[in-house]
């Protein structure tokens, strides 16, 4: 179909210099069942096209779900319109703007696919995992989901470029809260931070459903434990942390066209500036982070990105040292800087920006227990709760759901609501250790916002545990 709509809008379209189209077909679907009731199962399905025109030195943008030939006619007319009344005043010159003349797909792996389970049994395993949460009175809300997002897309333009790609995502999510008081903890498996390609089969790939009783197990303990020390103490963070840590402090602070300027009316700047590259240290010679849209299961694996480039892996900072931003095809044209295939577009109706897609810390040699064992004094962090960070992305402050404190190279107390705070362009260099491959975890976010009119979009993070020393930790809500 969308190839239809496709070769429908080439024969209708207007003569033009330039135009790129781009057609989304989305389908969504989430069962949840929250307190041992079914809540409502939410579809929902959306269709429709943005065209990208140059005419006359100037750029112009369109949307539409209209996708008749007098719907398109419309929508490249009115990308016309603005392409004109643009020429000669855009921040990005039309001969800047990439013209992509590759033609591929890509396709999710899927080996089970949604389907393959049947609504009911759906439902019933996740009543059975609501009966698992369940096992104190002092969990007061509980609740066990999964959704998936079954996405297509087709690129083309008038240079003979043409991409298809069809993307399958599993989102499964488990959360348990316990009330006591005034004192109220909450522990969770996914929901924000796992999400996979592929099909069903990546329920047993996450470990979904051994996870229930753990999580309750936990909740109930942090019910029970001890307020977080505030200390200047060593920080183990696990991987599940480790997400939001790559994500605000190396992922959002490298995306070139914030480095560049266009995002600081909404989310903010950088406090990373154009001539670092290539020689800032950034981290300790333990940090090496890649852009790697090669791993099947992971959130933003694509063989293009929206500009119709192939994407392929790069270190962005190798032994400590920056490399290159996070930059698609137009922002490398405006910095003079080598980037990498990122420019992305979160719906039908939304032009691509500069967007992590899969920023991964890669693993060193050390297992979680001598990670623990090299600790006289810290903490172990686990799982995001809270998280603020400045508009240059540097100072932040973050909190987690679990603590488990680190005594003499040993796993001790539990603690609850522990936090630590840090400066992003000197935290990485206190890195002193980073786990092996068996601490490693795909995992992810669902939920990255950007961009004027917002896009929310998936983003990949893959990471081991890591060991930071002399870090300010503290308790609090």
């Amino acid at each position: 179909m969308l190839d239809t709509i496709s070769t429908r809008f080439a024969r209708s379209a207007p003569a033009l210099d330039f135009w790129a189209l781009r057609l989304v077909e989305e389908t969504h679907e989430r069962i949840c069942v929250r307190q041992d009731v079914v809540q409502p199962i939410a579809n929902t399905r959306t269709l429709g096209a943005l065209v990208t025109v140059i005419d006359r030195g100037g750029i112009g943008y369109a949307a539409t779900t209209d996708l008749s030939p007098s719907g398109l006619r419309t929508m490249a007319s009115q990308a016309q319109h603005w392409a004109w009344r643009t020429a000669n005043r855009g921040l990005i010159r039309a001969s800047l703007l990439p013209r992509s003349t590759h033609q591929g797909g890509y396709r999710s792996a899927v080996e089970q696919p949604w389907n393959s389970f049947s609504l009911a049994d759906k439902i019933a395993l996740l009543r059975r995992l609501n009966s698992e949460l369940k096992t104190h009175e002092r969990i007061v809300d509980w609740q066990a989901s999964i959704a998936r997002r079954h996405t297509k897309v087709l690129l083309a333009n008038s240079d003979g470029g043409f991409i298809e790609q069809e993307f399958h995502y599993l989102l499964p999510a488990l959360s348990a809260v316990a009330n006591d008081g005034d004192n109220t903890q909450r522990r969770s498996y996914g929901g924000s931070d796992i999400g996979r390609q592929g099909g069903l089969e990546q329920l047993d790939r996450l470990d979904f459903l051994a996870q229930a009783n753990r999580v309750a197990e936990e909740v109930i303990r942090l019910l029970q434990a001890p307020m977080c020390p505030a200390k200047t103490a060593d920080l183990l963070l696990l991987p599940s942390q480790m997400v939001l840590q790559i994500h605000e402090s190396i992922g959002h602070p490298l995306e070139l066209d914030r480095i560049l300027g266009d995002e600081r009316n909404y989310a903010g700047g950088s406090f990373v500036t154009l001539d670092m590259f290539g020689s800032y240290q950034y981290g300790s010679t333990c940090l090496n982070v890649t852009f790697d849209p090669t791993r099947a299961e992971q959130l933003a694996t694509y063989a293009f990105d929206d500009e119709g480039f192939p994407a392929n892996r790069h270190y962005i900072i190798r032994n400590g040292i920056l490399e290159r931003p996070l930059g698609g095809a137009t922002s490398q044209a405006r910095s003079g800087l080598p980037g990498v295939a990122n420019s992305r577009a979160a719906q039908w109706n939304r032009a691509p920006i500069d967007r992590m897609a899969n920023l991964n810390l890669e693993p060193g040699d050390h297992s979680l227990q001598r990670l623990i064992e090299s600790i006289d004094d810290g903490i172990l962090m686990d799982t995001n709760q809270s998280w603020s960070i400045d508009d240059s992305r540097n100072k932040f402050q973050f909190g987690c759901e679990y603590g488990q404190l680190i005594q003499e190279g040993r796993l001790a107390q539990i603690v609850r609501n522990p936090n630590y705070r840090g400066i992003s362009a000197t935290f990485w260099r206190s890195l002193s250790q980073v786990g092996d491959t068996s601490t490693f975890r795909v995992l992810g976010t669902l939920n990255c916002g950007k961009g004027e009119p917002n896009q929310l979009i998936h983003v990949g993070h893959a990471s081991p545990a890591c060991v930071f020393r002399a870090i300010d930790v503290f308790g609090g809500l």
